[in-house]
């Protein structure tokens, strides 16, 4: 509110507040019955009346409506009039509210001092004399007695925790970086029998199938209509494929016929493999026995494309699989990440072992590892194996990050499959593994497996998920495959995509280089 008073206008009512109304008010000795409050402005207030700078009164309103047309004490009509001075009162009011209100305007602005409630000078504190706080002391000497103490337990079991593992010296004896395929270590293993999983796909020498890069090994499944001249219709009904030494190109490396030769036949629902890959191993030439394993590669995408890299037997001393055991360092699927029973994002590692094929206790030795947010497909991984007289295990991209162990100290592997009681044909088994080695049949020398297969029977594939085109125990499961060509085949990956590519493989014997 902007006012000027000046002497001999003692009558003057009041103007109106500018910018904002407020209730007109009488002033009483500076104060305003209604307990209004008049904060003065920046400009300089003058001691004179007549001349020097105006000065603002800006009421402020505790509680009472500003938009009320009426006042608490009548209309403003009545309060104007109410409002008159006297120039005695208009000199005393004046000076009155420049006195009266700076004060509480300044500390209203300024800032809250803080007030200690602080005793001052020298008091008693009894409790610091009473017994009972010596107790106190005592107690939290004993909490940091036991925390140091739990502290220096857990570093000594930690310690000896790692004393525990083995520290073994090993010996490189084999290192591929793959900038040629070394024909003098590598063999192409070749048949089209499924190598006993009922696999779908034909394994070959074809460079379509394996080849090497400036990436690494490439080995990737094609169809086999659009690789060889074989046609759809020959693939079904009336073609024939003889890879035997006698009458076919001889590349077979199979031991029985039906592994090397096969001729179609829609009668009986027998037909050639559709499809064409590769599987490349180390045998006779590469072989440990205790040691590791390195191998960095990139898995393939495609439903129902199955790659591994592994190892078995050389000479598979103690019987036909699974007696002689397999090592299966990884195995993986190319379907997609939301295939249950586990996709391109999920590996496995198994031991196989048993007396026979129906006794495989593999379930026994089996573990997987999965990838957040990504797959094995996107880029290069380290998958290893480490093999000693007591333990395997497997892990990926660093021994800290374990896929499986299994230990062999404490009980050999026919007391761990729980064999002695089991019956097949209502016949006791007989143990394959004499030898006084707890580790048996993993105390021998193993080679080197790696290969992509495509379907097959043995599970792998179960039945009944995910759309599968086949079942594992109908007449002609390859056949019921091949039908739904245009539903598998978009799913896998252009050019190599498709195949599994192998940068470098690393093999070390366990002990020191001679």
């Amino acid at each position: 509110m902007s006012s000027n008073f000046r002497r001999g206008n003692q009558n003057r009512v009041a103007p109106k507040s500018q910018g904002r109304e407020f209730p007109s008010q009488t002033l009483v000795s500076g104060h305003s019955q209604r307990d209004f409050r008049f904060i003065p402005s920046t400009s300089t207030v003058a001691t004179s009346f007549d001349e020097g700078p105006k000065r603002s009164h800006v009421p402020v309103n505790r509680g009472v409506p500003t938009s009320s047309s009426k006042g608490a004490f009548g209309d403003r009509e009545k309060d104007s009039a109410a409002s008159s001075f006297t120039a005695g009162q208009a000199d005393q009011s004046s000076a009155s509210s420049v006195e009266d209100y700076d004060a509480p305007v300044d500390k209203a602005r300024g800032k809250h001092r803080f007030k200690s409630y602080q005793l001052d000078g020298k008091y008693d504190q009894p409790w610091v004399s009473d017994p009972r706080m010596n107790r106190t002391r005592w107690n939290n000497w004993i909490l940091r007695a036991f925390m140091f103490i739990g502290v220096a337990l857990s570093a000594y079991i930690c310690f000896s925790a790692t004393q525990t593992v083995g520290k073994h010296s090993y010996c490189l004896v084999y290192q591929d970086d793959f900038k040629t395929l070394d024909t003098n270590v590598w063999t192409h293993e070749v048949q089209i029998d499924g190598f006993g999983n009922g696999c779908f796909d034909w394994t070959t020498t074809d460079s379509k199938n394996s080849y090497v890069d400036a990436t690494g090994l490439h080995i990737v499944p094609t169809l086999t209509n659009e690789t060889t001249t074989l046609t759809n219709e020959q693939i079904l009904n009336g073609g024939k494929l003889n890879l035997t030494k006698s009458a076919g190109d001889g590349t077979c490396t199979g031991t029985e016929l039906r592994s090397c030769a096969i001729a179609s036949n829609s009668t009986t629902g027998r037909m050639l493999p559709p499809v064409r890959s590769a599987r490349l191993t180390t045998k006779g030439k590469k072989s440990i026995r205790y040691g590791k394993v390195e191998v960095v590669a990139k898995m393939p995408r495609g439903d129902w494309i199955w790659p591994a890299i592994w190892m078995m037997p050389v000479d598979s001393k103690y019987g036909v699989w699974p007696r002689s055991g397999e090592i299966d360092i990884v195995e993986s699927r190319g379907n997609d990440v939301d295939y249950s029973p586990g996709g391109r994002d999920v590996l496995t590692s198994t031991l196989h072992w048993g007396p026979t094929t129906i006794k495989d206790a593999f379930w026994r030795t089996t573990a997987g590892k999965n990838l957040r947010r990504d797959d094995f497909t996107n880029k290069f991984h380290t998958y290893g194996m480490e093999w000693t007289e007591d333990y395997i295990y497997t892990y990926l991209d660093s021994q800290l990050v374990q896929v499986l162990f299994t230990g062999f100290k404490g009980q050999n592997l026919w007391d761990l499959g729980k064999f002695a009681t089991a019956e097949e044909n209502k016949t006791l088994l007989a143990n394959p593994w004499p030898s006084k080695s707890l580790n048996a049949p993993f105390d021998q020398d193993f080679y080197l497996i790696l290969n992509v297969a495509v379907g097959g029977i043995n599970g792998w594939f179960p039945d009944g998920i995910d759309a599968k085109p086949w079942l594992n125990a109908a007449d002609s499961p390859q056949r019921d495959f091949y039908k739904g060509v245009d539903t598998w085949l978009p799913t896998w990956g252009e050019g190599d995509k498709r195949g599994m590519t192998v940068r470098s493989v690393k093999m070390w014997q366990q002990g020191a280089c001679s």
